[in-house]
């Protein structure tokens, strides 16, 4: 009997989907759920006729496999992972590799890298975007782990991934033990961003302009054939012009409490224990936050009051600005997200290839966009781009965006409709083209009460200086994080 090509452990949306996908682009694939039954009824319904392979047990689905053998879960993450890691792990031998597929924290992918090494066998984390649609016809697949598991999988992965108008593959080596895993969970931050800055510009049309969802639904369409076609503004559009048999808009009776799985919040928190700026998506997941306050913003709505205004100046001049307002904050989201890379990767010993990661976001994911192409251009142009603002062609797009952006803030503040995160995307940018900042009165605020010393302007970096404000305090000064 053929042995399989790879094993799939999870037959959940995605997981059935991957491995349809994989059978599809010929390979014979291996398959086991802990609860059996499912395996059955895959291999006798969207599985029948195909080179799948029937397992009911880890040992099973291990010995049915080709030298290396190549497992894939896509399981939950946590426990279920380090269970699944415990179960394989007899029943492998070395140079064998375990690939996690889920949506796992990247540090315990670093953890689980170095473990399954010390057992002489080889691991990958790797993230998968795309959804279950995604998985099926291609994703964006980003690898990382241990370096020499890339070549036995390379060309499975490239084979069913999703591919650019150009035939390359969304799916390269990302990096060592938990990088693709991290570059997955980036990729997820930016998308919490994206989808809350499309919000806040359906709010502002919707309540601030009066545009109905038919009115809506055309802007989108039109944003979706120029430099903002993407899947998200896509998918945006086809929600607003969704009706059901009945008539019903369907976008006007969900309500408006948004869920999460937490790898925004992962993102945001990487970014806070590292220092980055990462304030726009930071700002996403606590929209996200607010918006499940549902009935307490229900009693605040009767109690609460703000500007009362309406908008009474040119409608479609103000579209037009909210088309550039996205556009330069989704720019500033990308910027963040590929500073937090940076910083991540330094701190890890990771050798990113950041033009190659905007190509594996360039098809197959959720942020897939005509715009990420000129990431990748900057990043091939000049591989050590500290920000993606000093690109010269970002650099001139948001100089020309700038006057509608402002103008939508402004406006957004005047109708009292919130903007969290394209504000926080302007002020961001207002703070990084700043050559002084504030933060020379808040320095002395800490050094004042706390004695945490300060930098002096006209002397080197690194060396602190005290003062005794009060005549009370002495020279004893107090350690200081610098971030």
């Amino acid at each position: 009997m053929k042995k399989a090509d790879i094993g799939l452990i999870g037959l959940a949306v995605m997981g059935e989907n991957l491995v349809l996908n994989m059978e599809s682009k010929g390979f014979t694939v291996a398959v086991f759920n802990r609860t059996v039954e499912k395996v059955d009824s895959f291999i006798e319904g969207r599985g029948a006729g195909k080179n799948f392979v029937g397992c009911h047990s880890v040992e099973q689905l291990c010995a049915s496999l080709e030298r290396p053998r190549k497992v894939m879960m896509l399981v939950k993450a946590g426990e279920p992972v380090d269970g699944f890691i415990e179960k394989l792990i007899p029943h492998l031998e070395p140079g064998d590799i375990i690939i996690d597929g889920g949506n796992s924290h990247y540090p315990d992918t670093i953890r689980r890298t170095k473990y399954v090494e010390g057992k002489g066998l080889l691991y990958i984390g790797t993230g998968v975007s795309g959804g279950e649609e995604g998985a099926l016809i291609g994703p964006s697949i980003m690898p990382g782990g241990s370096v020499k598991a890339w070549e036995s999988v390379k060309p499975i992965f490239q084979k069913i991934s999703a591919h650019t108008d150009a035939g390359e593959p969304c799916c390269d080596w990302v990096g060592e033990d938990g990088a693709g895993h991290f570059v997955k969970m980036v990729h997820n931050g930016i998308e919490y961003g994206d989808m809350q800055m499309i919000c806040e510009t359906y709010q502002l049309m919707k309540d601030g302009l009066g545009m109905s969802n038919e009115e809506m639904h055309e802007v989108f369409k039109d944003w979706n054939e120029n430099e903002l076609d993407s899947y998200l503004v896509e998918i945006t559009r086809d929600i607003l012009g969704y009706k059901t048999e009945h008539g019903e808009e369907v976008i006007d009776v969900i309500l408006d409490a948004a869920g999460q799985k937490g790898t925004g919040k992962w993102t945001a928190i990487s970014a806070l224990d590292i220092g980055q700026p990462l304030t726009l998506i930071g700002e996403a997941v606590f929209a996200r936050c607010l918006s499940a306050l549902k009935d307490e913003r229900v009693d605040a709505s009767k109690i609460l009051s703000g500007p009362g205004t309406t908008f009474d100046g040119d409608k479609a001049a103000m579209v037009d600005d909210l088309k550039q307002a996205l556009y330069a904050s989704k720019i500033v989201s990308y910027a963040q997200g590929y500073q937090l890379m940076r910083a991540v990767a330094k701190e890890h010993g990771w050798n990113l290839n950041n033009g190659g990661i905007a190509l594996m976001w360039r098809g197959g994911c959720i942020i897939r966009s005509v715009f990420l192409g000129k990431i990748k251009d900057a990043f091939d142009s000049n591989p050590e781009l500290v920000n993606l603002l000093l690109d010269p062609f970002f650099q001139d797009a948001v100089e020309n965006a700038q006057a509608a952006w402002r103008r939508v803030v402004i406006k957004a503040i005047e109708l009292g409709i919130p903007m969290p995160a394209i504000n926080a995307a302007l002020a961001y940018y207002d703070g990084y083209r700043c050559g002084r900042l504030p933060a020379n009165l808040l320095q002395a605020q800490r050094d004042y009460f706390g004695a945490h010393n300060y930098e002096r302007v006209d002397k080197p970096r690194g060396e602190f200086f005290h003062t005794n404000w009060t005549g009370r305090g002495g020279d004893t000064a107090s350690s200081s994080y610098i971030v």
